[in-house]
């Protein structure tokens, strides 16, 4: 982040101020949960609303091939768990992040792939933000396209969301925000050219113009913290993970849009 845009922060109301608590940070009401999708200009809109454009679709195209053929490494393909009925993907990943009972801990839809990778196809896991991963990951969230997002928090999750919530209303790094002064208290309002936008992740995995690339939402949680001069966590970590929950569970009355595309 350059020092024009650390001006700019801290002339919006409350960024300058170090003092605010947690319990005294603003939420947004449920009847003004607004997608990042609402916050695009019309020709970005028209690359996520239209399949033939919207780059992310070769990513869901490679995942579609990837879940359906047999491995080369020679573990059987995905579609041979998942072929029947009863087991149909529609759904599953409006669901994630969700505890893991077996594994005793709250894995992403990353996680969830690998571990059935490990499990069941007798594979190794794949590295984050690898094209295959991303390519799985984008096609099992598309079959939930236009689905609500419908995590649980209760029960062993509920750890994960306080730890997920906490982040959110932490300040961190050398610029001293939280990510709830940007999204919740100033989203709408200008930010240099870009509108601010309420930080929801139910379009990713998605195609972001700036990376020229499709990514995870937990690159995106990186970026932000590498804007404010924080330290990025590795991908995969308990504490991402949570932060994904709490955005799921944030933005539940939202539906599912991978594969998006953002600015």
């Amino acid at each position: 982040m350059n020092r024009k845009w650390l001006l700019l922060l801290l002339a919006l109301p409350g960024c300058g101020v170090s003092t605010a608590s947690l319990a005294a940070q603003t939420s947004i009401a449920p009847e003004d949960i607004r997608s990042g999708y609402e916050f695009l200009q019309p020709d970005t809109r028209f690359l996520q609303d239209d399949d033939f454009s919207n780059p992310g679709y070769l990513w869901i195209d490679r995942g579609e091939r990837l879940f359906l053929e047999p491995s080369p490494e020679g573990g059987p393909a995905c579609s041979s768990c998942h072929a029947s009925q009863d087991l149909t993907l529609s759904g599953v990943a409006a669901r994630y992040p969700a505890f893991d009972a077996r594994e005793g801990k709250l894995v992403n839809l990353e996680g969830r792939i690998n571990i059935c990778r490990s499990n069941h196809q007798a594979l190794a896991p794949l590295p984050y933000e690898s094209d295959d991963l991303l390519a799985l990951a984008g096609y099992v969230s598309s079959l939930s396209r236009g689905m609500p997002i419908d995590v649980v928090i209760d029960g062993p999750a509920r750890a994960y969301f306080d730890l997920g919530q906490t982040y959110f209303f932490t300040r961190k790094g050398q610029l001293n925000l939280a990510c709830s002064q940007c999204h919740n208290e100033h989203w709408g309002k200008k930010l240099r050219g870009d509108t601010i936008s309420q930080g929801h992740g139910n379009a990713f995995p998605a195609y972001r113009l700036e990376w020229q690339a499709f990514g995870s939402l937990q690159r995106r949680l990186r970026d932000c913290d590498t804007g404010i001069r924080a330290e990025p966590l590795p991908f995969g970590s308990e504490t991402y993970t949570a932060l994904e929950l709490y955005l799921a569970s944030r933005a539940q009355n939202l539906t599912m849009e991978s594969p998006g595309v953002r600015r």
